[in-house]
């Protein structure tokens, strides 16, 4: 996909999505796709018919009766992240918990609740209550595009649902979906006040247990200026307290929440998209952060991270290499035999750290959800996405979130480089004089039909022994190594350990390539060109 011209300039006034039309639009624009949860949830627009108030309801609805099916009789924490949806499909949602019984936990004050808070609620609930466990809804889409919704559903064991549950909510949210007047329902003032419905503060028992996953005593004593830009996300009203609880210094450098992200920079493609993996939608935050030690980013519902080290974003992939070796290294009290979680389109770096440390690396598909029950059970010190998307152990190895956190992926930049007095990037160089340095992209291009019959069909082993781009094929799967789940499409592994791997987005109509060459640019260039038509046959 070429770069869009405007790509990391400020949204000129036609690319504004126009909210009130797209909250409209949820509550009156017929249902033209079905309930369909992807990587994390079910996504979509309620312009085009994708993500409307029928969607929410029935996927609610369906939701309770999975509650009741396995005998869930604890709180649901309900979050909702600052997208311009997110807001009246929490207030669906809330109507239909409350009009069925179900206790129900909001953010005190009706405050933003980033996924992080909700999945750290409901551990933390489930840990002192064993007998009434609890789980949760969370409205956000994610770092998508202003115009989307999104909803996924985190059972007890507090993260990301996995497929047989969203397989089994799917199906049940059609029976919804097909007449819902037998979805039981109370107005939004109501459900309220409902004896049912608490309001509970999430952020100060957050920020407080923040303490058992950062060491933020080293970053008290080293003085760093830090600089966070929530890209008006759902956890703008948590740096603070974290600042002033415990003692270090973090400047909130862009603090508007507008639900039309009118503030934004433009993505790759010309979208606004709050991927603070992007230098291009991280723009404003690389102007910002001239005169901070460190800086870092969140997407509007703060399950990922960008660190900005040395005035430049750092690439996910090195972010997550430097973040295990550092972690593998000062957290003495871990599991030795414990192992590191990674999905199979994350940097190849990331292998040789954990094997240079002496550890067992555990390999996914794309998704956070394959990570949970190791991460929850200690059997995974660290579960990281190539999206930017990871969390980690408590100090004493015990489980901190169960699903994605950008909180304390950015603090834990802020510890390594008070405690190793290197910044990130700096740290990733030592990685590279030790293991070698790669050169990593991804490009996405619209996903066609002939793409997805392909890669649906294919026969990985037909490829072994075949040579792309000059170089041999050792090795083609389209199951993942950790725990032989489909990926979804197929990875390629070649002679000099460059790999690729194709698959459909779960979560946008899009094909991803993903490459990695060991043997510098220009092969990657040309592995790049040659991936997509030694798999399809152009």
């Amino acid at each position: 996909m070429p770069l869009d011209p405007l790509a990391g300039k400020p949204a000129p006034p036609e690319k504004i999505v126009n909210i009130a039309k797209v909250v409209s639009d949820y509550y009156t624009e017929p249902l033209k796709s079905p309930v369909a949860f992807g990587t994390s949830g079910h996504r979509g627009s309620s312009c085009r018919g994708s993500f409307n108030e029928a969607h929410v309801a029935s996927i609610t609805a369906a939701v309770i009766d999975y509650r009741t099916k396995e005998g869930h009789k604890g709180p649901l924490f309900l979050g909702y992240d600052t997208h311009g949806l997110s807001e009246s499909a929490w207030r669906t949602a809330l109507e239909i918990l409350a009009a069925n019984g179900v206790p129900t936990i909001i953010n005190a004050n009706r405050e933003f609740s980033p996924t992080p808070t909700v999945s750290f609620m409901i551990l933390d609930h489930n840990r002192k209550n064993s007998s009434a466990k609890a789980d949760g809804l969370i409205i956000t889409p994610s770092h998508n595009p202003p115009d989307d919704g999104g909803i996924k559903y985190n059972p007890p064991h507090g993260g990301p649902a996995d497929v047989e549950i969203t397989g089994w909510v799917e199906k049940k949210a059609a029976e919804y979906v097909a007449d819902l007047s037998k979805i039981k329902r109370i107005p939004f003032e109501r459900a309220l006040k409902a004896d049912v419905v608490t309001q509970k503060d999430f952020i100060a028992p957050f920020v407080e247990a923040l303490g058992q996953v950062v060491d933020f005593a080293v970053i008290k004593s080293s003085g760093l200026k830090l600089a966070a830009d929530p890209l008006g996300g759902s956890g703008v009203h948590y740096w603070v307290p974290i600042a002033e609880r415990w003692g270090i210094n973090i400047t909130v450098v862009n603090p508007r929440v507008d639900p039309s992200f009118s503030f934004m920079t433009l993505d790759a493609d010309g979208a606004i998209r709050m991927d603070c993996s992007s230098p291009y939608a991280m723009a404003n935050l690389l102007e910002y952060c001239k005169g901070y030690d460190l800086a870092f980013g969140n997407d509007p519902d703060f399950d990922r991270h960008g660190i900005v080290s040395g005035g430049q974003l750092m690439n996910p992939n090195h972010f997550l290499a430097v973040s295990i070796s550092y972690l593998l290294e000062n957290r003495p009290q871990w599991s030795k035999t414990a192992s590191i979680g990674k999905t199979l389109v994350s940097s190849s770096i990331i292998d040789r750290v954990v094997k240079g440390a002496g550890r067992t690396l555990y390999e996914t598909p794309v998704g956070f959800k394959w990570f949970v029950e190791g991460l929850l059970s200690g059997e995974l010190l660290f579960g990281g996405e190539e999206s930017a998307g990871a969390s980690y152990l408590r100090l004493d190895g015990s489980a901190w979130t169960t699903d994605k956190d950008g909180f304390c992926m950015a603090l834990l930049a802020a510890e390594m480089m008070a405690k190793k007095g290197r910044a990130p990037h700096e740290l990733y160089g030592q990685i590279t004089e030790k293991y070698g340095s790669t050169d990593y992209e991804r490009q996405d291009s619209p996903l066609s039909q002939k793409a997805k019959e392909k890669l649906s069909t294919l026969d990985p082993s037909t490829l072994v022994g075949q040579k792309c781009a000059g170089k041999e094929v050792v090795s083609a799967f389209d199951k993942a190594p950790g725990n032989n789940a489909p990926v979804g499409g197929l990875k390629v592994v070649l002679e000099d350990g460059s790999w690729f791997a194709i698959r459909p987005s779960g979560t946008e109509p899009k094909i991803k390539l993903y490459c990695e060459s060991f043997s510098g640019l220009d092969f990657k260039a040309k592995l790049l060109s040659e991936a997509g038509p030694f798999i399809y046959g152009d």
